[in-house]
This record gives C-alpha cells, sequence and structure tokens, in this order.
C-alpha cells in the first residue's frame, strides 16, 4: 500500500523532483509549488502570480536549498529556505514550458516548450546561449546526458526523439517512433496501433549517459543506446496498456521506472539486455552490483511479477503496481536510508511506494 503526502496541493500534482539531502518538491496546477520533508511533512509553499501550471522542478545538485521551477514561459530560481519571493526569473521561452533539464556541470539549463522548441540558457551569463527548433509539435521532454554536459535528447508530440549538440544548431540524430514502427512491424497483432500513435511523452538518460528510455503514446516502451554522433533502438517493449506518461531510470543502473495512463507503474530490470549487447562493457563497482542484487532479491512480493523474460523471450516488469490514477510524474529517491517511488497523479496527493516492500 502506498503512503500519501497531502495537506500541500489542492490541484491535481504535475511534477517531484529530490534534492541529495531527502527534500522534495512539488508542483500542480494553478501554480502551486511545495517543499516536504522526507517524512512527508509541507516545509514550504508559493504560489507563482498568473497561476500557470507548475510543469517542471529541479534541484541544484551542488547547492541543495536552491531549486528550478517552470510555471507558463517562465523559469524561476528559489531558495527553498524561504519561497516567499524567487532569486530570479528567466524569460526565455514564447510557449508554455514542459520540462526543464540541468547538466551535470550546472552550467547550462534545457526548457522544452510546446512550440517544440528548447531554449538552453547560460546559468552564469543569464542569458540564452542556445535555441534549438526542429520538432514540429509540442516538445515535451528534455534531458542532458550524464557525464557529457553538451549533449541532450528529446522527444515531442511530433513522434520524433532527437540527439543534441550543443555546438551545433541542428540535431546529430533523429527517429520517428511511427515511421520506424511501420517499418519493423514488430507487433502486427496489435490492433490499437493505428488508434495509439508514438507521441513520445518522456526520455530519460541512465547513468552511464550512453542508454536512455523513451515512453510513448502507443503504450510502448523504447531503450536508445547512443553511438557516437547517432544512436540505435536497443530494445522495444510494452507492459502499459494505454499510453507511458513517465520514464525514469533509478541512479547508477539500468532499472528503469514507467507510469502510464493506465495507472499502473511497473519496474523493468534492462541490465542484461542492455549488457548483452554492449560492446565496451561498463565497469560496474561491487558496490553497483551489490544494489542491483539488493533489488532483485525483492522480487516475489503478490504484487511483483517475475523479473527477466518469459518462455517467448518477452520483457516482463520485475514489479507491477496497480496504483489506479493516471501517472504525471515518477521519483525514485531514498528516504531514511531506502529507496522509494513517489508519485505524482491526478490528484493533490503524493504517493510513496517504498521499493524494500517488493
Amino acid at each position: 500500500m502506498a503512503v500519501k503526502w497531502t495537506g500541500g496541493h489542492f490541484s491535481p500534482v504535475l511534477c517531484l523532483n529530490a534534492s541529495q539531502e531527502g527534500l522534495v518538491a512539488s508542483g500542480a496546477e494553478g501554480g502551486d509549488l511545495m517543499v516536504w520533508g522526507e517524512d512527508g511533512t509541507p516545509l514550504g509553499h508559493t504560489r507563482f502570480q498568473g497561476a500557470d501550471d507548475v510543469t517542471s522542478v529541479l534541484f541544484a545538485p551542488s547547492c541543495p536549498t536552491k531549486l528550478y521551477a517552470s510555471h507558463g514561459e517562465t523559469i524561476s530560481i528559489l531558495d527553498v529556505r524561504s519561497l516567499k519571493g524567487s532569486l530570479d526569473d528567466f524569460h526565455a521561452n514564447e510557449e508554455e514550458i514542459n520540462c526543464v533539464s540541468l547538466n551535470e556541470t550546472e552550467n547550462l539549463l534545457a526548457s522544452a516548450d510546446d512550440s517544440g522548441t528548447i531554449k538552453i540558457l547560460d546559468l552564469e551569463n543569464k542569458k540564452v546561449s542556445r535555441s534549438l527548433k526542429r520538432h514540429s509539435n509540442i516538445c515535451s521532454s528534455v534531458a542532458f546526458r550524464p557525464q557529457r554536459p553538451q549533449s541532450l535528447v528529446s522527444c515531442g508530440l511530433d513522434m520524433q526523439v532527437m540527439l543534441w549538440n550543443l555546438q551545433k544548431a541542428r540535431p546529430l540524430w533523429i527517429t520517428n517512433l511511427q515511421e520506424d514502427e511501420t517499418e519493423e512491424m514488430e507487433d502486427p497483432q496489435s490492433p490499437g496501433q493505428l488508434l495509439n500513435p508514438a507521441l513520445a511523452h518522456s526520455v530519460s538518460v541512465a547513468s552511464c549517459g550512453n542508454i536512455f528510455s523513451c515512453g510513448a503514446e502507443d503504450g510502448k516502451i523504447r531503450i536508445f543506446r547512443v553511438m557516437g554522433v547517432k544512436c540505435e533502438q536497443e530494445l522495444g517493449f510494452k507492459g502499459h496498456t494505454l499510453g507511458v506518461s513517465h520514464v525514469c531510470f533509478l541512479p547508477e543502473s539500468y532499472l528503469l521506472l514507467t507510469g502510464g495512463n493506465d495507472g499502473k507503474i511497473m519496474l523493468w530490470d534492462i541490465s542484461s539486455e542492455v549488457e548483452k549487447k554492449q560492446k565496451s562493457p561498463i565497469k560496474h563497482t561491487h558496490k553497483k552490483k551489490t544494489k542491483r542484487a539488493a533489488y532483485t532479491k525483492q522480487g516475489g512480493n503478490t504484487h511483483a511479477s517475475v523479473a527477466g523474460e518469459d518462455e517467448h523471450g518477452k520483457i516482463l516488469p520485475k514489479l507491477s503496481i496497480e496504483h489506479g490514477e493516471k501517472v504525471n510524474w515518477l521519483l525514485s529517491t531514498k528516504i531514511k536510508g531506502y529507496q522509494n517511488i513517489l508519485v505524482a497523479d491526478q490528484t493533490n496527493c503524493i504517493s510513496v511506494y517504498p521499493l524494500k516492500e517488493f
């Protein structure tokens, strides 16, 4: 059963993020932003002028009290110790921002908006350094690649996924999910394919920086590998009966959380598939191996599917939670030393599922 964090928001929660010190920030419809303690105690609240939805929140890793929040066409920088006013506001985008991402060196912030544009904000000089325009519809998600502060991936409702290097104004690589699906015809028995186009909702990059996932409206989860200046699709699998609204890699692993419009949350371990196809395997430390082994042992609860593949080679979720509400955002974070899944959905509560239960 989920623990519910209540008493903060009065409208649906849209986004979540956690600081390295255990604080959690949440943004909601109507301009509401909350900061919570790791036990779910509300610590601070603000409502942005204009009451635009807070669509993305992001803590600065090197400064855990600094919080970035997008609302409408604005990005605000706040100090979580005093949320009464913002430290700075940037009006870089011309349409509503859907997602922000900070690079590892914390000098660049990417913001993806409804026009399909990604603005790159130079935080040191407080100005836009790049404007990336290639998506022909809403750009729903953008993510800088770990260990590569000049490289990012994006996806949009134009069904396209793109790889960018900020030294160039054009993407290095583009794929159209619907065209690729038509060519491959991997799932010909799926009657709903034409009814559910592959509008791309969410991207997440694994800690290695070379593997990333994309969740789309056709219910499919796709895994890509960056190969220099292009990408290859490594895997494509289904678990959700409706669109995949959010994907999120757990830190330092190939464990992937997915949430869907079907109200389900799933945990997938794609490490064996990724490492099987890897030409130069990642060197895992003993600590990382132990961590992944610990998650494997957690399987077996009545809510959990057996990890791995079935007899037909189909990838199965390691864990499946019947959450019951359309998922807006997923976050994996440690609370009191244990890994937890935090869920934002169509309600005004935050749901917390301890991974140790599974």
